[in-house]
């Protein structure tokens, strides 16, 4: 349809669903059974056959001064709903019935053409729920608190007011607690374009912010998360709908209706003033419980297909099928993030006992070394490190130049990189997710071996790179013997045992 300005995802998203697109002209021309639509803003009103009114969003929770009326809620405008005083759309489909009461308060012919149905999307969240575990396997989370992000579009959007605050999370939080993810309106996700969008949060994406796509990825997100940042947006009302912690971002504006169902939850809410204050703002929003106002919202859980259906057919003059009816699953989300070749890493050493907390390598934070990956880290990251090491890859012996390609040895490449690096004190190959071999300036070769956390009946693994960061930190604070030794790792919540030992042939000869 002409006129919109954000047409260029709508159109490749149709592409990506398999719908056939026609020219606007071709579908003026001919008539048509059904029409669905999300907006009633634009020229609709020329097709021939009977339309149906989705809302956009969740609540009608905001005013655009620069479309319609400036004060009655978008979505409910009478200039937009009638035509000549009558209601255009055929359906005018609502997810709860105090929409309906609205609805009639502010354009009151076209409430008698409304349906409360439920919303569809919703459904698609909740059948999702038990994918929950997948999602979060997709997106590398394990036992960390994934907090999502979501902004709507426009000036009063969280990305407009406060557009560090990605990078700011990211940087300033240890990454082995804490993943974040960003949910941007598909709106501003068009306006800006993925290319701009990649530049203008480059640091949080490098450092591993999820950032996702625009169509149905977002709500596998909400499915993932354990807490949801919002500004004054309807999405984080499904966040609610599935009992998941909210804490608010929005600095207030003209946008946001009083007494509407987000306005009463931001109220509620604690408001996030900056990044470093997030771990209390979780605290504080865990006992206020969001689940009651998105209560007012979303009508018939689970149930809308099947009323949407009947509404449809009625349209269709058809009889409804008797087949049942079912929520399609969300998609997983995908690609999974990035993993940050540099940490500035934290660390605390009592004893045997060490803490580990890393950070992207922009951080702030006041840190204890520079852990770097080689040789995926670039040499700004690399001369300055106090840790190098690399993973392992699979020995590939049926390649075809695997006879004439060398390959280093765990021993022969710890030794390369202390000689070539005269500022980087420990060497470390990851051999295995539970294994390692570390060259320390000091201490000489050594075996780690890493244990694993067993709790409610999973196993647990920590980054074999984050103990590494554990036992440079402690060979740098041991006063005695470093040969044989057992160390409680801690790297976010998990604490695992490691055994520091005296390496044996398999490990200084493990070809890498």
């Amino acid at each position: 349809m002409p006129g919109s300005d954000f047409d260029v995802d709508a159109l490749a998203a149709l592409e990506r669903s398999g719908a056939r697109n026609i020219a606007w002209e071709d579908a003026c021309r001919r008539p048509h059974d059904l029409i669905l639509t999300a907006s009633p803003k634009g020229p609709l009103r020329v097709l021939s056959g009977p339309l149906v009114l989705f809302p956009h969003g969740a609540g009608f929770n905001k005013t655009l001064a620069h479309e319609g009326s400036w004060d009655l809620p978008s979505g409910l405008d009478p200039r937009f709903l009638l035509d000549g005083g009558n209601p255009w759309a055929a359906l005018h489909a609502l997810a709860h019935t105090s929409q309906l009461d609205r609805l009639a308060e502010h354009c009151a012919p076209a409430a008698t053409k409304a349906a409360v149905v439920g919303d569809p999307t919703l459904d698609r969240i909740l059948r999702s729920l038990s994918l929950r575990e997948e999602y979060r396997s997709s997106l590398g989370t394990g036992e960390r608190r994934l907090i999502v992000l979501t902004s709507t579009w426009g000036p009063e959007s969280l990305l407009a007011r406060r557009p560090r605050l990605p990078a700011a999370l990211v940087g300033g939080l240890p990454r082995d607690t804490y993943q974040f993810a960003l949910v941007l309106h598909p709106n501003e996700y068009s306006r800006t374009g993925a290319f701009d969008l990649s530049r203008q949060l480059a640091p949080a994406l490098e450092a591993g912010l999820v950032l996702a796509r625009p169509h149905e990825e977002w709500a596998a997100l909400l499915v993932a998360s354990d807490a949801v940042i919002t500004d004054h947006g309807s999405t984080a009302l499904y966040a609610a709908a599935i009992n998941r912690t909210v804490v608010g971002a929005y600095d207030g504006g003209s946008e946001l209706i009083p007494g509407s169902p987000m306005a009463k939850m931001l109220a509620a809410v604690p408001l996030l003033s900056e990044a470093a204050a997030l771990p209390d703002a979780l605290q504080a929003a865990t006992a206020s419980g969001t689940r009651r106002f998105a209560d007012t919202v979303f009508a018939l859980r689970g149930r809308s297909l099947v009323r949407l259906r009947h509404e449809l057919y009625r349209l269709l003059r058809l009889r409804p099928r008797s087949v049942p009816i079912e929520a399609l699953p969300l998609p997983h989300p995908s690609p999974a993030p990035r993993r940050p070749p540099a940490y500035a890493v934290r660390a605390e050493v009592s004893g045997h006992r060490v803490s580990v907390q890393r950070f992207p390598a922009f951080t702030s934070v006041t840190a204890h070394h520079l852990a770097v990956e080689h040789p995926a880290a670039g040499p700004r990251h690399t001369q300055s490190a106090s840790l190098l090491w690399r993973r392992s890859g699979p020995v590939r012996h049926d390649a075809p130049d695997a006879a004439a390609t060398g390959r280093w040895t765990a021993a022969g490449w710890t030794a390369r990189v202390l000689a070539e690096a005269p500022g980087c004190r420990t060497a470390a190959a990851i051999l295995t997710p539970e294994r390692c071999l570390v060259r320390h300036r000091s201490a000489g070769l050594l075996s780690v071996h890493i244990g694993v956390c067993h709790a409610d009946g999973r196993v647990l693994r920590v980054d074999p790179a984050a103990v590494l960061s554990a036992v440079h930190a402690w060979l740098a604070d041991a006063t005695g013997p470093t040969a044989q030794a057992t160390l409680a790792c801690t790297v976010g919540p998990i604490t695992v045992e490691v055994r520091v030992t005296q390496p044996d042939e398999a490990d200084l000869g493990y070809e890498l």
